[in-house]
C-alpha cells in the first residue's frame, strides 16, 4: 500500500479558531485555546499517524501587522510556513477582517491544494455560512471550502477525509510514535501562559512571556521552576496580586493542567521577573525562541 505524508499549514486571522481546529484534528491539546486574538506565538507541530499516511500539522500565529520585533518574529513563522507546505488549511470566520490581498495572492500562485475552512458556523445562520463558502470560492478558485464547527467537532471528519485525499505519495517524516516537535518544557511554558491569558486583563497577557528554568523529573513527581516576564514593574504587581494571592491561584490552575498534560504529580514554582521592552528585544526574543 502506498504511504502518503505531508505538512498541512494552518494559517489565518486572529480569532478565527485555527488552534482550536487544529487540537481536533490532532486529538490533543498542544496549541493554546483562549477567547483572545494572537494566542499563538509560535508555529507548532502536531503529527497524526496512520498505518498508511502521517500528517503534520502547522499551527503558526495569526496575521497581523507588526508593531513589535515579538509580531516580526511571529510573523516569520507564518511566512516559513507559506514555503513549505504540501497543503494549505486555511481558517476563517464570519466576523473577522478580510485576510490581506498580499496571502490570498499567495495562495492562489502556491500551485499547492488550499483548503478553506469557516470556522464558527455554530454562530451562524445557514444563509450565511453558504455566503461564506461562496465568497471564498471566488476569491480562491479550485479551493475546497468546508463549514466546520472545531468547536463542537462538526464536519472535521470531512476536513480530515479532503487532507487524507490530498496528501502526496512520501515515506513519513518523524517516527510513529512522535506526537509533536516540541519539547514538554514549552508545553509546560504555554500552559502557564494560556493561564496567564484567561485569569489577566488588558495588556497583562501581551506584555507576559515565560520561561520554564528548570524541569526534574523524580521518581512520585517533577519539579518545575518558571519565570514569567512582564515589562513593568506595575504588571508584576498586578501578576502578584494582593499578598500574592493571584500568583498563587494562577499556579494551582497551571499545576492542574500541567499534571494532567504529563500524567504525573508536579510541583510547580512560579516566579517574576521584569525585563524592559522585551517585546522589542532581538536577544531576549532569541532567549524565548524567536528568531
Amino acid at each position: 500500500m502506498e504511504h502518503k505524508s505531508g505538512f498541512v499549514n494552518i494559517i489565518g486571522l486572529p480569532n478565527a479558531g485555527k488552534s482550536t481546529l487544529m487540537n481536533a484534528l490532532v486529538g490533543e491539546k498542544l496549541s493554546i485555546i483562549t477567547s483572545k486574538a494572537q494566542t499563538t506565538r509560535h508555529r507548532i507541530m502536531g503529527i497524526v499517524n496512520g498505518d498508511d499516511f502521517q500528517i503534520v500539522y502547522s499551527d503558526t500565529p495569526g496575521i497581523v501587522k507588526p508593531h513589535y520585533k515579538l509580531h516580526e518574529s511571529m510573523m516569520k513563522f507564518v511566512h516559513s510556513a507559506l514555503e513549505d507546505a504540501d497543503i494549505f488549511l486555511l481558517v476563517t470566520e464570519k466576523s473577522e477582517d478580510q485576510l490581506q490581498d498580499e496571502y490570498i495572492a499567495k495562495l492562489n500562485g502556491s500551485g499547492k491544494p488550499v483548503i478553506i475552512v469557516v470556522n464558527k458556523v455554530d454562530l451562524q445562520t445557514q444563509e450565511e455560512a453558504l455566503e461564506q463558502v461562496k465568497m471564498w470560492e471566488e476569491k480562491i478558485p479550485g479551493a475546497v471550502v468546508i463549514p466546520v464547527s472545531a468547536l463542537h467537532k462538526f464536519n472535521i471528519d470531512r476536513v480530515f477525509d479532503t487532507l487524507l485525499e490530498k496528501l502526496p505519495a512520501s515515506p513519513p517524516y518523524y517516527p510513529k510514535d512522535e506526537l509533536t516537535d516540541k519539547s514538554m518544557r514549552f508545553f509546560v511554558s504555554e500552559i502557564i501562559r494560556e493561564k496567564i491569558l484567561l485569569y489577566y486583563k488588558q495588556e497583562i497577557p501581551y506584555s507576559a512571556e515565560v520561561s520554564v528554568d528548570e524541569y526534574k523529573e523524580k521518581e512520585n513527581i517533577t519539579h518545575i521552576t518558571s519565570t514569567i516576564y512582564v515589562s513593568r514593574e506595575s504588571q508584576k504587581a498586578i501578576i502578584l496580586g494582593h499578598q500574592g494571592k493571584s500568583i498563587k491561584g494562577l499556579g494551582m490552575a497551571a499545576r492542574k493542567d500541567i499534571e494532567e498534560f504529563i500524567q504525573q504529580r508536579v510541583y510547580l514554582e512560579l516566579r517574576v521577573k521584569v525585563s524592559k521592552d522585551w517585546r522589542d528585544d532581538s536577544q531576549q526574543l532569541k532567549r524565548f525562541g524567536y528568531e
